[in-house]
Formats: C-alpha cells, sequence, structure tokens
C-alpha cells in the first residue's frame, strides 16, 4: 500500500511538471527587446511631438530623427551593444511567432465588429482593419496573428481586449502582430499589441499603440505624432488551447494510471 502511494505522488508530480513545461512551451517572449517601444533596423525618423513610453533603439543603422520634438520616457540605444541584442532577441520572438501552429483563420480584410478568442491566426497574404476588432481572453491570454506579407489599418481603426471575465475593456500584452513585410497604421488608428514587422513600420498622424510596440528587423520605422506605450517587463508565456488539450489527455491517463496501480 505505502509503494502505491508512492506512485501515485510520483505520477502526481510528473503531472505538475508537464504543466509548467506545458505553460511556456507555447509562448511568444521578447526577451531584452520587450524593454523597447520602438525598434528599428535603419532609421528612426519622427515628425511632430511623439510621445515613446519606453525604450528608443536601432542597429544596425545609424540615423534617428525627430527626438526632439519626440519624448523617449526611456533609454536610447543608438548603434551599441544593447540595441544588437534587442534585434538579435527580436528575430527569435519573431521565428517564434511566425512558427506557431494556427488554431484558425482569417480573411484579407478583418471588418468592423469582429471578435475573437485567444489563439494563433493566419493570413493567408496580406492584412487590412476596417474597423474595430474585439479581442476577448482572460488577462493574459495569447494572441498572435501571422501575416506573411503586409498589414495596414483604415484610418480611426482600432483593436480592443475586453476582459471576459468582467466584460471591461483593458490591455494585455500578449498579443503579437507577426508582419511578413511591412505595416501601416492609418490616421488616428488606436492599435494593440507588439508589431514584430520583417521591414518597416509607419504610424500616420495620430495613431497610437497601447500596450505594445514597433518593432522592425530590418528597415525603418516611421513616426508622425503618435503614442506608443509598452507594457511592463518582457512577455510571458501562455499555454495555447492545443497544448492544454495534449496536457488534459495526459491527465486523465495518469489518473487512470494511479488508479489501477492502488487497486494492486
Amino acid at each position: 500500500m505505502k509503494s502505491s502511494a508512492v506512485r501515485l505522488f510520483t505520477l502526481s508530480f510528473l503531472l505538475l511538471t508537464l504543466f509548467a513545461v506545458g505553460a511556456y512551451a507555447d509562448g511568444v517572449n521578447l526577451f531584452t527587446a520587450g524593454s523597447y517601444a520602438v525598434l528599428a533596423g535603419q532609421t528612426v525618423t519622427n515628425t511632430g511631438p511623439t510621445v515613446l513610453n519606453g525604450d528608443l533603439g536601432l542597429s544596425p543603422g545609424t540615423s534617428i530623427t525627430g527626438f526632439p520634438p519626440g519624448t523617449v520616457n526611456g533609454t536610447i540605444n543608438q548603434t551599441n551593444g544593447a540595441a544588437a541584442q534587442a534585434q538579435l532577441d527580436l528575430t527569435k520572438a519573431y521565428n517564434k511567432a511566425a512558427g506557431l501552429s494556427a488554431t484558425g483563420s482569417l480573411p484579407g480584410i478583418v471588418t468592423n465588429g469582429t471578435t475573437l478568442t485567444p489563439g494563433v491566426y493566419s493570413f493567408t497574404s496580406s492584412a487590412q482593419l476596417n474597423g474595430q476588432l474585439i479581442l476577448r481572453g482572460k488577462p493574459g491570454s495569447l494572441f498572435v496573428f501571422q501575416i506573411p506579407s503586409a498589414l495596414t489599418t483604415a484610418s480611426a481603426s482600432s483593436v480592443i481586449f475586453i476582459n471576459s471575465l468582467t466584460g471591461k475593456q483593458m490591455t494585455d500584452k500578449n498579443i503579437f502582430w507577426q508582419v511578413g513585410s511591412s505595416a501601416t497604421l492609418g490616421t488616428s488608428t488606436a492599435f494593440e499589441g507588439n508589431i514584430l514587422a520583417l521591414s518597416s513600420i509607419t504610424l500616420t498622424t495620430g495613431a497610437t499603440i497601447i500596450c505594445g510596440s514597433a518593432l522592425a528587423r530590418n528597415a525603418a520605422v516611421t513616426l508622425d505624432t503618435n503614442v506608443i506605450t509598452r507594457c511592463g517587463g518582457t512577455v510571458s508565456a501562455v499555454p495555447e488551447p492545443g497544448t492544454m488539450g495534449l496536457l488534459g489527455s495526459g491527465l486523465v491517463i495518469l489518473i487512470g494510471a494511479a488508479r489501477r496501480k492502488l487497486r494492486i
């Protein structure tokens, strides 16, 4: 009987380990790039009183212009070791986001009022947001959008995260837009999430990013009277539905095995 109890304890410990591993297996982490509101590869150009609540980085390019009149409430890392490391971490996060298994697909044009639950969503080519996109999930839910080509938003479009537990509008740091070419946010767009672009990112007049960032691997970030506020800390991993399903199956198997051993 004592031997059976030991086996049950061992199985329970193994299950907890599987949960701990699974909870972090499918997320996206920006590591050092997570402190940046803006990170570019070639140039950063700003017009007007843009406010960056987070770091500003550039590597391997050498030209940052427009600060002032722009304001950086953080550190400016221009063509130095910190910016180079952030670019390496951005590349890792970009590849991770691009490599996740999709849990759903979206049409090229996302229309006003579209509501999505947590998951990994893929587009066939480019993506265009026309109006309001609502993301509904618990705090810390993971949303990843895989866009092989360009991302654009129409003027006055918005991305809103709604806490499914309270129904209140909140911010969420686990929203990622992996863009295979360039991203352009239209005039007065109210965006949320981290844009990870292979090429360039352009924010037109009055566009904002709440709880997110504009991170361009190879080309420029262009700003015009914008506000970008990153979320605090690096981005943590959150289990996907697929991972939780596998863990649930494992739980059933382990419990069954434990019961059989206890009968022996």
